[in-house]
C-alpha cells in the first residue's frame, strides 16, 4: 500500500517534532519519570495517579499500560503524591533542578477498611478524562460478584454494565451498543481470542486468577485500537512475583485451579504459570450407566508469562494462554475446540519523555468435529492463525500525550476440511484457504487545554488487501455467480483503504460535574457467518473480499457525569447513536456449513442504526458498595430483500436491560454480596404457518425477528468467609447462589404439532437452569 510510507513519513515528522519542543523547554523545565510497582510483588500498577505540586504550580498524569510516567515542570521543589486505589499514598519532595527518574514502591493497604468498588483510576478520573465509554473491571471486586458454579468469570461480570447486553442465560458472548458478537475485540495480553467462551459458553476462557487489568471501551475507542465496530475488551495477564514465590487457586464442584508465580531473578526477572480444568468428565465416569460414563465434557486453560528486565531502559516479556474443550457423546459424535496465543513485547524507554512497546504476536483459534458412525461418519476441521506485529509509542509533553505507532496482520482462515472413509455417505472435500493482509497507522493526542477542557483526538488509517493464492469468484445480488478468477500466491486480489477519525472530549463545570461528548469511526475486515442467537464454536469466519465489503460504523455519544460526597458517589448518563454500513446477513434458508460457495448465501450492504440511553449509579466506598446500571436502547438492521426492505429488529435487540449489584462487608471475615438482573427478551423469528408434506411438517416465516422471547429476570446471592488470619497460609470459602429465585428463564423456543390436535401448533420453553447452589475453596501460600 503506498499510503503507508507516507504515513511512516508523517508519524517520524511528529516524533521529530516533539523531539524538537522536547529540546526547547529543556533549559528551563525538567521531567521526571519512573515506573510504579507494587511493594510486595514487583508487578507494575496500571492508571497510578502521580501529582507534583507547589504552592503555585500543578502537573498530573497515570501510568500506562506497563507502569510507566513522565511529568514535565519548571524548575522548583514540589511535593510528589503517588497513589493508587487500595494501595498506601506516597509522599515525597522532588527538587527539580534537573531530569530525574524516580521509580515508585506502593504497598497494598488503606486506612480505610471497607470494601472498595472502583476500576483502577484516580478518585475523579470519571469526570476529568475525556476517555468515554470505558469501564475498568477491579479484579477485587470480580471476586465477590455472584456467578454460575462460583467461577468467577470476566465476561459475565461486563454483562452488569450498561450498554452491554448477555448473550443469553449463562452464555459468556455479550453485546455492545447494538453490535453484533464478533463486533468485539477481546484482546488478551494483546493477542486477539477469537472464541472467548468455554463449554458452548457458560464460562469464559479468562482465568481470574491470571489477570492483572480489564478494560472495556464502549466508545470513544483511543486510536490504538481497531479492527471492530463495536468494542474493546483488553485484558491484561499478571508478569509474576519478583520478590517472593507463591501458590494460590481454589477447589470448586466442577473445576479447580492453581497458580504459581516467584522470581527467576530476584527485582529483576519473574514468571507466572495458572492452569485450571474442569473434571466433569471424572464425575460422569462414576455413573454405572455406559451411555453417561463413556462421554466426554471437560475444558481446560493455561496462563504463563515470564519477564525480564535487562536495563533501567528496557523490559522483554514472553506470555501465552493455550486453553481447549472437549465435549462428546460415545459412538455419536465428538467436538473439540481451542485458543493458542503467544506475545512477545519489549519495553523500550528512549528518553525521560517517549516509552516504545513493539510487539510480536501469534494466536490461531481452530476446531474438529467428528460424526463416529461407522457408516456415516465424517470429520470436519477448520482454523483461523494470526500473525501480527505491533509498534506503538507514547510522548509525555507538557498538556500533551501523544501516542502514535504501525501495525500490520497477516490472516490466515482455513474454512473446512472434510474428511470420512470410504463407506460413508459424506465426501471428502477441502475449502481453500483464504488469505489477507491488515495493516494500519496511527496517531493520537491527549491535550489538556485548559484545566477545565481535556480533548483526546487522533486518526487511524487502515487498510485491507484480500490476497492469493485461490479462484476468486464474483456474485450478484441474487447469488449468482458472474465471474472467476484465479490469482496466485501473493496476488492482491481486492484492497480496501478507510480512514477512521477519533474525538472525544470533557468540560468539567466544577470539580464534580462534566460533560463529555465523543465521536468515532471504526472499520472490521473479518466477519462472522452464523444464524444463532449466541455464539457457537463451529462460526465461520470470512474476509472483507471483492462480495464482502469492509463494515463500518459511525457512533456519537453524549454524557454528563457526576460525583458526590468526596467522590463516594459516582453516576452518569450516557447517549448515543451508531451507524453501521456494509452489514452481513444471510439469506433466508441459507446453507453456511462447508459451502466452498459460502458468499453466494449472503445478504450485502446492510445498513444498521442503534441507539441508546445508558444510565449508571455506583456507590465506590464504605460498608455497602455496588452499582445499579439500566439500559433503554434500540438496534436495526435494514437489507434488500429482507423484510420487503424495511428496518427490522436484529437479534440482539432488546428494549430493557437492569443490574443491581450489592456487596457488603458484614465484618472482617464475611462479606455477602448478590445481583439481580431483568432484560426484555431478545428478537427471534416465530413460524407464521404451516404444511405438511409427505407426513411431515414444515413451517413458513414472515417478517424477520418480529417476535420476542419472554424476559429474563434473575437473582444471584453469594458469601465469602474468611478463616482466622495466618501469616503463612491465606484461605477463604465461597458460597453462592445462582437463580435463587428458582426461575426458569428461556434458552430457546421450540414449536412441535400438539399430540391431541396436529393441526394446531404449541410452542415449548427449553430453560437450562434453575436453583444452582455452589461452593469453592480458594487458597494462598
Amino acid at each position: 500500500m503506498p499510503e503507508t510510507n507516507t504515513l511512516q513519513k508523517l508519524l517520524l515528522f511528529f516524533t521529530v517534532c516533539f523531539a524538537f519542543l522536547n529540546t526547547a523547554y529543556a533549559q528551563s523545565r525538567f521531567t521526571v519519570s519512573g515506573v510504579v510497582r507494587n511493594a510486595a510483588t514487583g508487578e507494575t500498577l496500571i492508571g497510578a495517579t502521580v501529582k507534583i505540586q507547589s504552592a503555585d504550580k500543578r502537573s498530573a498524569t497515570t501510568t500506562n499500560a506497563y507502569g510507566f510516567y513522565s511529568l514535565t515542570n519548571t524548575a522548583g521543589t514540589y511535593d510528589m503524591t503517588v497513589s493508587y486505589i487500595g494501595y498506601k499514598t506516597v509522599v515525597q519532595k522532588v527538587n527539580l533542578t534537573s531530569s530525574i527518574k524516580l521509580d515508585i514502591n506502593l504497598t497494598e493497604g488503606t486506612e480505610l477498611q471497607e470494601v472498595v468498588v472502583r476500576g483502577n483510576q484516580r478518585k475523579d478520573e470519571n469526570v476529568r478524562s475525556p476517555q468515554m465509554g470505558l469501564d475498568k473491571i477491579d479484579m477485587k471486586v470480580l471476586n465477590n460478584v455472584p456467578v454460575l458454579l462460583g467461577e468467577k468469570d470476566v465476561l459475565k461480570t461486563i454483562q452488569l454494565l450498561p450498554g452491554v447486553k448477555s448473550g443469553g442465560e449463562g452464555n459468556t458472548g455479550f453485546f455492545v451498543r447494538g453490535g453484533a458478537a464478533d463486533q468485539n475485540l477481546i484482546l488478551l495480553d494483546e493477542a486477539t481470542v477469537y472464541n472467548s467462551a468455554h463449554l458452548l459458553g457458560f464460562f469464559s476462557t479468562f482465568n481470574a486468577d491470571a489477570i492483572k487489568d480489564v478494560s472495556l471501551y464502549k466508545g470513544g475507542m483511543p486510536a490504538q485500537y481497531g479492527g471492530r465496530l463495536s468494542s474493546v475488551l483488553d485484558v491484561k495477564m499478571q508478569d509474576g512475583n519478583n520478590k517472593n514465590f507463591g501458590v494460590e487457586g481454589g477447589i470448586g464442584l466442577i473445576a479447580s485451579r492453581v497458580k504459581v508465580e516467584g522470581p527467576l531473578v530476584k527485582d529483576r526477572a519473574s514468571f507466572m504459570f495458572s492452569f485450571r480444568r474442569t473434571y466433569i468428565d471424572y464425575l460422569l465416569k462414576l455413573s454405572k450407566d455406559s451411555t453417561i460414563n463413556s462421554n466426554t465434557l471437560n475444558f481446560y486453560d493455561l496462563n504463563a508469562k515470564v519477564n525480564y528486565k535487562l536495563d533501567d531502559k528496557n523490559t522483554i516479556y514472553l506470555s501465552g494462554y493455550f486453553g481447549k474443550d472437549n465435549i462428546g457423546i460415545k459412538d455419536l459424535f465428538a467436538n473439540n475446540w481451542g485458543n493458542t496465543t503467544t506475545t512477545l513485547r519489549l519495553n523500550h524507554i528512549f528518553n525521560n519523555r517517549l516509552f516504545s512497546n513493539t510487539s510480536f504476536i501469534f494466536n490461531k483459534y481452530n476446531y474438529t468435529i467428528e460424526l463416529l458412525d461407522e457408516k456415516n461418519n465424517a470429520k470436519v476441521q477448520s482454523y483461523i492463525r494470526d500473525f501480527n506485529l505491533k509498534e506503538d509509542l507514547q510522548y509525555f509533553g507538557d498538556n500533551h500525550t501523544l501516542r502514535f505507532g504501525v501495525q500490520a496482520t497477516h490472516h490466515r482462515i482455513a474454512p473446512s476440511d472434510i474428511s470420512s472413509t470410504a463407506e460413508s455417505s459424506f465426501n471428502s472435500q477441502t475449502i481453500p484457504n483464504r488469505y489477507g493482509l491488515e495493516a494500519a497507522a496511527y496517531i493520537s493526542d491527549d491535550w489538556k487545554l485548559t484545566d477545565q477542557l481535556n480533548l483526546l483526538y487522533g486518526l487511524r488509517v487502515s487498510g485491507f488487501s484480500l490476497l492469493g493464492p485461490g479462484t476468486i469468484n464474483t456474485y450478484d445480488d441474487n447469488g449468482n455467480k458472474t465471474s472467476s478468477k484465479t490469482y496466485g500466491s501473493g496476488d492482491f486480489v481486492k484492497s480496501y483503504f478507510y480512514p477512521e477519525p477519533r474525538l472525544s472530549l470533557s468540560y468539567t463545570l466544577n470539580p464534580e460535574n462534566s460533560i463529555k461528548a465523543s465521536y468515532n469511526r471504526n472499520t472490521q475486515n473479518i466477519h462472522i457467518l452464523t444464524n444463532a442467537n449466541t455464539s457457537s464454536p463451529t462460526d465461520q469466519y470470512v474476509l472483507s473480499s471483492n462480495n464482502i465489503k469492509p463494515e463500518i460504523a459511525d457512533q456519537v455519544a453524549l454524557g454528563y457525569f457526576k460525583n458526590l460526597s468526596d467522590n463516594k458517589y459516582e453516576f452518569s448518563g450516557e447517549v448515543y447513536y451508531k451507524r453501521l454500513q456494509n452489514q452481513i446477513d444471510y439469506k433466508d434458508g441459507a446453507e453456511l456449513i462447508a459451502n466452498a460457495d459460502v458468499e453466494s448465501q449472503l445478504k450485502y450492504g446492510g445498513l444498521g442504526r442503534a441507539y441508546g440511553l445508558e444510565l449508571y449509579a455506583k456507590k465506590v466506598r464504605g460498608k455497602l458498595t455496588g452499582w445499579i446500571s439500566y439500559t433503554l436502547s434500540k438496534t436495526e438492521r435494514k437489507f434488500n430483500g429482507i423484510n420487503n426492505g424495511n428496518y427490522y429488529p436484529a437479534r440482539q435487540d432488546r428494549t430493557h436491560d437492569l443490574a443491581i449489584v450489592g456487596i457488603y462487608e458484614l465484618s472482617k471475615r464475611w462479606t455477602v454480596s448478590g445481583n439481580y438482573i431483568f432484560s426484555t427478551g431478545n428478537a427471534v423469528t416465530y413460524p407464521a404457518g404451516k404444511y405438511n408434506v409427505g407426513g411431515l411438517t414444515t413451517y413458513y416465516y414472515n417478517s424477520r425477528n418480529a417476535n420476542r422471547m419472554p424476559y429474563t429476570s434473575r437473582l444471584d446471592l453469594s458469601a465469602t468467609l474468611k478463616p482466622k488470619e495466618n501469616k503463612r497460609f491465606g484461605s477463604s470459602w465461597t458460597f453462592g447462589v445462582y437463580n435463587a429465585l428458582n426461575r426458569h428463564n428461556p434458552y430457546a423456543i421450540t414449536f412441535r404439532d400438539k399430540k391431541d390436535d396436529p393441526t394446531q401448533t404449541e410452542a415449548v420453553k427449553v430453560a437450562l437452569f434453575g436453583i444452582i447452589p455452589s461452593v469453592t475453596w480458594n487458597f494462598n501460600f
